[in-house]
């Protein structure tokens, strides 16, 4: 979309308070994700009302799955693009800016495009780091969740086009690029050239230059043996595994049509772990599933203590509609299922504050981001431990302004909750 405004002559902004156009990229695969993007949605209607923007364009998920009630929800917006739509917001933007076109509805019934980015180097993360998107859409069936009904169906880009796109940002400065899709362990399935995973990563991997290329959001029952012996032999992988189980319990996972994870998930982490060791591991997990009850909670509990992960994130379950999930009874009150989240993270903020006690005093290579806003003498980075956005961060003493972009040796001097500081290693 960045690429397409840029085409027809538009410039960014950091302050929507600034635009003569804001553009608002929508989520709307659970009810937590759409409340956020209509609050955003009304926040940016109201700089309308004031005559601080002229126009109000809405893209993404929540166009796509909602297409006909949009109008209705927010009469203030311009126009509405679903994600089949996203290279022609150039054009839109400019109709709707001269009045044209007001209330333009411009979404597919399904979503079903592969792009491509219109400038490879472009990057908004504001960073070092950049999301290197190898494909769109999702296969599985998963009985909660309404991805594959907004997203479509899985469909791969070409290694070609990606390591042309990888090799572009890496020119232009940046160190670290973060594999994402729906599901990247089924990369190149879709394509018959045999090309998957583990084939794209060994190409990364030879791109040269000082780099990190980072895994995130894989199905677990993708974690073959192949993967690891490509992330085992490869330094520039980061020994770092994004792979959301949703729950432990068959019964459960039964219900999440996602019974076959049921009988591998400790036998992976242990895989895992023998083959990279150090790794660090990121999971999901949903609490108050239809169905889930006392006995099955205390399952997960169990199994996330005894596995030990070192980033957790848990969600509450959310009934979604066309899933097939939504009709199914039994469905834990929302107090108790907040509780039991709660739970979860109590007990994952022990097992963090253990793996960070055990981290002082030892050293970690780190990527050096960004100024601390509130001091100038410190510095924050990330080691290959920790993704952006989702993750903690490392405040770093010690170092200086011609290191942001770049790695340097960190030594680990004391915990701060979820984050740590370090001082540089001369």
């Amino acid at each position: 979309m960045a690429g397409s405004l840029l085409k027809y002559g538009m410039a960014f902004v950091p302050d929507p308070g600034e635009a003569d156009i804001v553009v608002v990229n929508t989520c709307a695969f659970i009810e937590a994700a759409r409340e956020e993007s209509r609050e955003t949605i009304l926040s940016i209607c109201d700089l309308k009302k004031e005559g601080s923007c002229k126009a109000i364009l809405v893209a993404g998920c929540m166009s796509q799955r909602y297409k006909n009630n949009m109008q209705e929800l927010f009469p203030d917006v311009d126009a509405f693009i679903g994600l089949d739509e996203l290279e022609k917001i150039g054009e839109i933007a400019e109709q709707i800016i001269t009045g044209d076109n007001k209330g333009l509805v411009e979404v597919s019934d399904e979503a079903v495009k592969l792009y491509e980015p219109e400038f490879p180097e472009l990057v908004l993360t504001g960073g070092p780091y950049a999301y290197l998107k190898i494909a769109e859409g999702c296969n599985h069936k998963c009985s909660f969740c309404a991805i594959p009904s907004i997203r479509g169906s899985r469909r791969s880009r070409s290694l070609d086009n990606i390591l042309s796109e990888a090799s572009r940002l890496l020119e232009n400065g940046i160190k670290e690029l973060d594999v994402i899709a729906q599901d990247i362990m089924a990369y190149g399935k879709d394509i018959d050239n045999g090309v998957g995973l583990p084939t794209l990563l060994k190409e990364l991997s030879s791109l040269g230059g000082d780099h990190w290329v980072r895994l995130l959001y894989g199905y677990p029952t993708g974690v073959t043996n192949d993967l690891l012996a490509v992330m085992a032999e490869n330094s520039v992988i980061c020994r770092y595994l994004d792979i959301p189980i949703q729950h432990s319990h068959p019964d459960i996972l039964k219900g999440m049509r996602r019974a076959e994870t049921a009988d591998q998930l400790e036998d992976m982490i242990t895989r895992i772990r023998n083959t990279l060791p150090g790794v660090a591991l990121r999971t999901t997990c949903l609490v108050g599933f239809p169905g889930e009850e006392e006995e099955h909670f205390g399952h997960l509990l169990d199994f996330v203590k005894a596995m030990r992960f070192d980033h957790l994130g848990v969600f509450v379950y959310s009934p979604e509609d066309n899933t097939p999930a939504f009709d199914m009874k039994n469905v834990p009150e929302r107090e108790i299922a907040e509780e039991r989240r709660h739970e979860l993270m109590i007990a994952q903020r022990d097992i963090v504050d253990e793996k960070s006690q055990e981290l002082i005093n030892t050293e970690a290579n780190v990527l050096v981001e960004q100024f601390h806003p509130e001091d100038d003498g410190i510095f924050i980075g990330r080691s290959e431990r920790l993704a952006p956005e989702i993750d903690g961060e490392i405040f770093i003493r010690g170092t200086s302004e011609e290191d942001i972009g770049k790695f340097i040796k960190v030594r680990y001097i004391k915990q701060l909750d979820y984050d740590m500081v370090g001082k540089k290693v001369e």
